[in-house]
């Protein structure tokens, strides 16, 4: 299936998104008990280019299904896989919301299920706080890290601050995505969704971020109200020898509205492609 060109979500990558657990555009779904949960993730075959796997991480509320673009403009070239978070999308739901260190020690054990080698760890959202707690805790398993719109920007570190900001983002987003956040909710709970997210707010990812050894990427949306400009450029100077990319005109789910242009990003910061990253502030 062709990647979604940047700023476009058709309706075929919706069918695609909400496909699993059926496979769909090379893409399968399998389960494996970590740490006693049974874990769901969705995953591409290996394209056989010795390349290193990928493993994204959701973000808060949502699951596997809003990154599935990304994902498939990813599998031609990397071995990429895609797990629910404990309570979201198709894993297990537990009895309590896990916080960023629980989370990131769940993700820990998941690769050592599937005894990856060092990948590519790309966390979008409150799944960059989970990606930075892994790097910083657990850095043989990361070989790269992209973080994608990373919460919680300290000017709006509050509910009521992130839930403003999101409200701002879902008048800059594609309403064909609102079928997948609908599902995702109603999968993981809204007690779920509201406890991870007063988590996030109490986390201190700054912490987190200096202790990041890996080559790391901070992606935003140009209209990201999320991860606004400041706090991107708080995330890249925080971690050691970090690099930047906007892509003009997306909001904060660059990576399902531009997932062409993220996943070029991806392989560039690999060493994939010998070019220099794209547009940057």
């Amino acid at each position: 299936m062709t990647p979604t060109p940047a700023g476009r979500f058709s309706l075929a990558e919706l069918r695609l998104a909400l496909a699993a657990p059926r496979p769909a555009a090379g893409l399968t779904s399998e389960w494996r008990l970590v740490d006693g949960l049974r874990t769901h993730t969705r995953r591409g075959g290996d394209p056989g280019t010795g390349a290193p796997p990928v493993v994204l991480v959701h973000g808060l509320a949502v699951s596997h299904r809003y990154l599935t673009p990304l994902a498939v403009a990813l599998a031609a070239t990397h071995p990429v896989y895609v797990p629910d978070l404990p309570g979201f999308g198709l894993t297990e739901r537990p009895g309590q919301a896990y916080d960023v260190s629980r989370h990131a020690a769940h993700l820990a054990a998941w690769l050592a299920a599937y005894r990856l080698p060092p990948a590519c760890v790309f966390g979008h959202s409150f799944g960059a706080e989970v990606a930075a707690a892994l790097a910083a805790r657990h850095p043989a398993a990361v070989g790269a890290l992209v973080l994608a719109g990373p919460t919680s920007d300290p000017a709006a570190r509050s509910r009521r601050g992130q839930v403003g900001r999101w409200l701002v983002d879902t008048m800059r987003e594609t309403t064909a995505q609102a079928p997948i956040l609908l599902r995702d909710v109603w999968d993981a709970r809204l007690w779920r969704v509201l406890a991870t997210l007063s988590h996030s707010v109490h986390n201190s990812v700054e912490a987190d971020l200096a202790r990041i050894a890996a080559p790391t990427l901070v992606v935003t949306g140009g209209r990201d109200p999320v991860a606004p400009a400041a706090w991107r450029e708080q995330v890249a100077r925080l971690v050691p020898h970090a690099r930047t990319l906007v892509v003009p005109g997306e909001a904060h789910n660059v990576a399902t509205t531009a997932p062409t242009e993220v996943a070029d990003a991806i392989r560039r910061l690999l060493g994939a492609a010998a070019v220099p990253l794209g547009p940057s502030r």
